[in-house]
């Protein structure tokens, strides 16, 4: 089994659409989503995340890290949560992600590979570090 991550991104745009939907609705359509993937045994992790409005950004372009208060800007895309999936194949990830109850102008859930231990050296001493962290952190 391979983790895949599904990014939930979303415009300006598309945010105000959603806000003219009944909240419980979307929290119905996202509960049932959740289910599926959990009694399918695919599901690891999944999260929503605050308003932009709450979050920072660290700019790492000059020499000397800048820190910009949310909102931030003039924002193309945002990061609205995601889910962790243990799926056999990219393919089965798409095919969750196009599942997923989104919609909305600029709405995309972003499927991407997690990297796993296979990916590194495994004589590295830091990749060494990392998989005992995540014993310890019960992650593994």
């Amino acid at each position: 089994m391979t983790k895949y991550m599904l990014i939930m991104r979303g415009t300006d745009e598309g945010q105000a659409a959603y806000e003219e939907i009944d909240f419980t609705e979307v929290i119905a359509a996202m509960g049932r989503y959740n289910e599926s993937m959990m009694d399918a045994g695919v599901l690891s992790a999944g999260e929503g995340l605050s308003d932009a409005s709450e979050g920072a950004v660290v700019d790492f372009s000059g020499d000397t890290p800048v820190v910009t208060d949310g909102p931030y800007g003039e924002t193309k895309e945002l990061f609205n949560g995601f889910w962790i999936l243990d799926v056999a194949s990219k393919d089965e990830a798409i095919e969750w992600a196009k599942r997923a109850p989104l919609s909305g102008p600029g709405t995309k859930l972003e499927v991407r590979r997690v990297h796993g231990e296979d990916d590194f050296p495994a004589d590295n001493e830091w990749i060494q570090k990392e998989k005992q962290w995540r014993q310890e952190l019960g992650t593994e």
